[in-house]
């Protein structure tokens, strides 16, 4: 299926142009060629074949991108979508499979069922962080569910954006799946067409503009957002432990994670403890000098080197890192301390700076958080699991760990997603198939049998039945 990608260059004609991939991939959709299991199995091979073929170039485009070690490129840019799809061609059957439903007494004979339907074509709106994952995870999702789809990577990230634009179109089916490269102005004109789901990721700012953009056509919308996500660290915690899976957690793709710890709220009694050995864990991670270190990336472009440079500027106070080198966009991983006032606590970081703030109890933890947005992820260390579920339980967050940070992300067997700010809707393994299909209600009934209990005249008897049955 080898074809040229659908890379657009804004000009006059642009609209006219890009407004034509989605109405062609409808076409096609029409025709019933992406329902079979047998396509939607080609398609996720497909996937997979593209990733393994093309390791050594993606981890390649990931470095000139974000400076990611090959480390990182795989385990957390192409092994993601490698397991969604493996996951999704072990268990596409069963998840095509119509669920039966029960028929109350009043509605037998006959039989009800749920039937996965495909919603038709379909818009990935793909962010620069993890440019790779955030693109094939959805797509994946989406072919399994049997739709078509118009991809649009970032253009954050040009040499990834460029090897997606360039391999899809060599390995999937081009009647089907299209990309479009571009900026503001194409992700724009994509938004103008009707689409029957839109799948974003990235920041809320732009999450309300797709949003509004959606509302005209009545299509509805996955938003995979962010916001600050919180770490509790009580006393009782194995403090050596917390900084490492804090550290890993926070440091990973040099903070550019959604659901990296934004800040930890620290009981006083360890606060000292724990900043000491969040210190001594960076000088594991990455030695005493982290720009020379090959396990730790870039930022993306300069004007995030320069937001995050002026959330250093602000009240804190620096206890380790603060360098910043703007000639190789690199923000040295640092720690500090901060008031709940401070700029750095405003908006969601995105970048290698940890606040760390003290609190008294967990009551005034959970009370921080709860005066703020729902975050998309929170983790609490403690040793003590009602405590545990205690915060578990009177937080609000679209996922959560204990004594741990990320973790839940990775598991395709639990769902994906923010609540409130931090997003709508969820995906990952049998969840993203359910994202993009629509639960058809069905009843059948036989025609040898006709009760005659609904139908008018109205008796005494009938009205007995109704609602004694019903």
């Amino acid at each position: 299926m080898a074809a040229t990608a659908a890379n657009i260059a804004f000009d006059t004609d642009a609209r006219d142009r890009i407004a034509a991939i989605p109405a062609r991939l409808r076409e096609t959709f029409r025709t019933g060629r992406t329902r079979p299991a047998a396509w939607r199995k080609e398609q996720l091979r497909a996937i997979e074949q593209l990733l393994k073929e093309n390791t050594q170039r993606f981890e390649e485009a990931l470095r000139k991108d974000l400076g990611k070690p090959a480390f990182e490129a795989y385990t957390t840019d192409l092994g993601f979508p490698l397991g969604e799809a493996a996951l999704a061609l072990k268990n596409l059957d069963s998840w095509m499979r119509p669920q039966r439903a029960p028929l109350p007494a009043i509605q037998k004979p006959g039989k009800a069922w749920i039937q996965f339907d495909p919603l038709g074509v379909v818009l990935i709106i793909a962010p620069w962080n993890y440019p790779v994952q955030l693109t094939f995870n959805p797509l994946v999702a989406a072919v399994a569910a049997g739709n078509c789809a118009v991809v649009k990577p970032s253009e954050m990230t040009p040499a990834t954006s460029a090897l997606i634009a360039e391999l899809i179109p060599r390995y999937m089916d081009n009647d089907c799946i299209a990309v479009v490269e571009g900026a503001v102005e194409e992700t724009t004109l994509l938004l103008e067409q009707p689409f029957d789901h839109i799948f974003y990721t990235g920041n809320g700012r732009v999450g309300r503009v797709v949003m509004a953009a959606a509302a005209r056509h009545l299509t509805p919308v996955t938003l995979e957002l962010g916001g600050k996500s919180p770490c509790i660290v009580m006393p009782d915690a194995d403090l050596d432990v917390a900084a490492h899976r804090i550290a890993w957690g926070k440091w990973t793709n040099a903070g550019q994670t959604c659901t990296a710890p934004d800040y930890v709220l620290v009981h006083s009694e360890v606060e000292e403890e724990l900043v000491e050995k969040l210190k001594e864990t960076l000088a594991e991670f990455y030695g005493d000098d982290p720009k020379a270190s090959d396990s730790y990336g870039r930022i993306v472009g300069d004007r995030h080197v320069e937001r995050l440079a002026s959330v250093l500027q602000d009240d804190v106070e620096v206890v380790a890192g603060g360098q910043i080198d703007r000639a190789q966009r690199y923000v040295a991983p640092t720690i500090v301390r901060a008031k709940p006032t401070a700029k750095v606590m405003e908006d969601e970081i995105f970048g290698p700076i940890l606040p760390i703030l003290t609190v008294e109890s967990e009551q005034e933890a959970i009370d921080f958080i709860n005066e703020r947005e729902k975050p998309l992820a929170l983790y609490v260390f403690t040793s003590d699991n009602t405590l545990a579920q205690r915060v578990l339980g009177e937080t609000s967050s679209g996922g959560a760990c204990v004594n741990a940070t990320l973790w839940h992300v990775a598991n395709p067997n639990l769902p994906f997603g923010g609540v409130g700010p931090s997003g709508m809707g969820s995906y990952h393994g049998r969840w993203g198939f359910e994202c993009f299909s629509h639960r058809k209600a069905v009843v059948q009934k036989p025609t040898r049998m006709d009760p005659k209990v609904a139908y008018p005249p109205y008796t005494r008897m009938k009205e007995w039945l109704a609602r004694k049955f019903m």
